[in-house]
């Protein structure tokens, strides 16, 4: 692999259905390399959903190789039990990172919306539809949990929370990101 390029791995966690996308950055350029999701609703107890996601995430790593996962944050919702559900989802998906050596970084629901689209409330069909135009995907996958997880990797490769990068340029407003990086802007 190339000095100048990486790949993030990034993760929408859940216990029913998690998302997952590999996507490759060489010289700024975003190639979705795969997205897909595992169904976990066939599966008898939640620790084996757990167990499937360590091992799947696993898999994922040693597939892919990335250099950094990115993974979606629990959201506060009004019930407590599927928050703590997606938590362990979540942090089962994190130490099969850690495990790996493979560094982490996590982002809220709504700054992976506002990243990709503009917009911190914007719907799941709005999301996908941006990654899709910014990784040229044919079609949109059945299961929102894939573009999710997409939309949680380029966030993170549009934060440039890396830590390759950490002197990355911070911008104040779009228009200054836009001036030095009109190729983003299509």
């Amino acid at each position: 692999m190339a000095e100048n390029s990486k790949i993030i791995l990034g993760i929408d966690p859940g216990t029913n259905v998690f998302g997952y996308s590999n996507i490759k950055i060489t010289n700024n350029k975003i190639k979705l390399l795969n997205l897909g999701v595992v169904k976990l609703d066939q599966l008898a107890g939640p620790y084996e959903k757990l167990s499937k996601i360590f091992e799947d995430v696993n898999k994922l790593i040693q597939a892919n190789k990335p250099n950094e996962m990115a993974i979606e944050a629990p959201f506060f919702g009004k019930n407590v039990q599927s928050m703590l559900k997606l938590g362990r989802a979540q942090g089962v998906a994190i130490a099969a990172a850690l495990t790996n050596n493979v560094p982490v970084f996590e982002y809220a629901p709504k700054k992976v919306k506002q990243s990709i689209t503009g917009n911190g409330n914007a719907s799941k069909d709005q999301l996908a539809a941006m990654v899709k135009s910014l990784t040229n995907l044919q079609t949109i996958p059945k299961y929102f949990d894939a573009t999710d997880a997409l939309g949680v990797a380029i966030c993170h490769h549009f934060q440039g929370n890396t830590l390759a990068n950490s002197g990355t340029k911070k911008f104040k407003d779009w228009k200054s990101f836009l001036d030095e990086h009109p190729d983003r802007l299509k």
